[in-house]
């Protein structure tokens, strides 16, 4: 196996992350002709470790909340019903205008409807994330920590946040603890940020063992030159990730594992799903296939948490990739923007296309 992990640790997984709520429709309505809403505590990086926690891996999440608030309280409560452990600061709320959690709103869509999403982060308490306010000593040295997985999503939130990931993946690697990258481009949170941000990202990815991104991520955040996506036509966007990705490890000689997603979108409740990834120089393509979608959102991360899953299993790398898959492709049948997987067989019949009964 091409990636060795600590032998002595407390933590499987670690992610820094900004927790918040999502309100959704129910019924799979949009937003603005509903009155009846469902609310879920969510974000990017506790849905990829999601797959770990609901498998029996002990998983740690960094993170900040609002002292005092109902909603932080929620999501607390969430997160400890994921059988997560979660560790961060409990930040004043400084008035009805100061720090609150943040809310994404959204529908599912359906048919040839496509989902609506709507971010709103003013206020957003994760931005003052910290490295002051974690004592990485403890976590890394004395704990002991397997992977942490850093998501470009908090690397580019804020100032603050930036410095955190940065000094979590030096942290990482001091102690020997593997690091996973998914570099999540957001055009809005690069804004103004374009230099800074770049340097940042660039040593990030020198440092990380598993890099994670599609063309335009790698593109923006790196600014390597490549070929252009393929579009719809999918042969023509492996054959340009390959491409890509042989230029970005001469690069980035530290990782050893690079990865994507493929989706063509035929409707929203109809898609065709695949992954590659590249481990050494073997690489794993897994052909898209027909997936039924009750919700799209979350099914990328669901596919970086069972790829984890398996590193952190220590499976040979091709089920890494095929865990991967039919990982994402189970977050997609949830309303959670989270799988919770039951077991791993749950998993593993999907990627047979095993959807009989199981009495």
């Amino acid at each position: 196996m091409s990636i060795q992990l600590k032998k002595d640790f407390t933590w499987s997984l670690l992610v820094p992350t900004s927790m918040g709520v999502r309100i959704t429709p129910v019924n799979r309505q949009p937003v603005h002709s509903s009155d009846t809403f469902l609310m879920q505590a969510t974000s990017a990086e506790t849905n990829v470790a999601s797959i770990s926690s609901y498998l029996g891996l002990p998983v740690k999440v960094l993170t900040t909340f609002v002292k005092g608030s109902p909603i932080a309280q929620f999501i607390k409560n969430n997160l400890a019903g994921r059988h997560m452990t979660y560790e961060g600061k409990d930040v004043p709320q400084d008035g009805p205008w100061g720090y609150r959690h943040q809310f994404n709103i959204a529908d599912s869509g359906f048919g040839s409807r496509g989902p609506r999403v709507q971010n709103d982060r003013a206020g957003e308490v994760g931005r003052t994330l910290n490295v002051k306010d974690f004592d990485l000593e403890r976590i890394f040295g004395k704990e002991g920590v397997q992977i942490v997985h850093l998501s470009g999503l908090i690397g580019a939130l804020s100032p603050e946040t930036s410095k955190f990931c940065l000094e979590l993946a030096r942290a990482a690697r001091k102690h020997g603890t593997k690091i996973s990258f998914d570099l999540n481009h957001r055009a809005s949170f690069w804004k103004n940020r374009e230099k800074e941000l770049r340097e940042i990202f660039t040593e990030i990815s020198s440092l990380s063992d598993i890099l994670v991104g599609n063309e335009e991520d790698f593109q923006l955040c790196l600014g390597i030159e490549g070929p252009e996506a393929g579009g719809k036509d999918i042969a023509a966007k492996i054959e340009s990730f390959k491409g890509m990705i042989s230029f970005v490890k001469r690069t980035f000689p530290n990782a050893s594992v690079f990865a994507t997603t493929l989706r063509q979108v035929v409707n929203t409740n109809t898609h065709q799903w695949g992954a590659i990834m590249l481990e050494e120089n073997n690489w794993h393509v897994i052909e898209p296939r027909e997936l039924h979608v009750l919700d799209r959102i979350g099914g990328g991360d669901g596919f970086v948490g069972g790829m984890l899953y398996g590193v952190l299993k220590g499976w040979e790398p091709e089920k890494w990739v095929q865990f991967g898959w039919a990982s994402g492709a189970l977050a997609t049948t949830f309303l959670t923007d989270y799988g919770q997987p039951a077991d791993e067989d749950m998993i593993w019949n999907i990627w047979e296309g095993n959807a009989r009964v199981r009495r």
